[in-house]
């Protein structure tokens, strides 16, 4: 049994680039970049960034394509394709490995700017009762372990 499936999200570093192909299919090409933060042994703060590149074909391509800039994030799954190629230069033989994008989700609300402009009204809010994420308390609040449901 073979399992190929990958998740990320990133930031889009270019506008995704639309071509056909001459079969007439749209895929859109586009590169995503992944931070990753955590403290060395030493307790300093690292910074490392990941740059993807990533495919998709027919009208997940033409969405994206049509809604996401440079800067938006995007959270994409799908499954890793390897593609293989002789350099024209030094004929050696290159390889990438790229991720071929089945789904794919607006992470800013699908918005160009990144910034929300709707108003949520109850039916639209994310959490039950109309509770956002404000609602939940930060670090420096005590919690309250009765109002746990479990």
């Amino acid at each position: 049994m073979a399992f190929n499936k990958v998740i990320l999200m990133g930031n889009l570093t270019a506008d995704p680039e639309l071509r056909t192909t001459p079969n007439g299919q749209n895929l859109a090409s586009f590169t995503i970049a992944i931070n990753r933060v955590w403290n060395s042994s030493n307790g300093e703060r690292q910074e490392e960034t990941s740059f993807i590149n990533c495919t998709a074909w027919g009208k997940t391509g033409e969405t994206i394509s049509k809604y996401l800039k440079k800067g938006n994030q995007l959270l994409v799954s799908g499954r890793l394709q390897q593609r293989t190629w002789q350099d024209k230069d030094t004929g050696k033989n290159r390889s990438a490995l790229d991720v071929v994008v089945e789904e794919f989700s607006f992470v800013n609300d699908g918005n160009r700017n990144g910034n929300s402009t709707s108003k949520n009204s109850e039916a639209e809010q994310p959490f039950p009762g109309g509770q956002g994420i404000d609602s939940i308390p930060n670090d420096d609040e005590e919690i309250d372990l009765s109002d746990i449901p479990f």
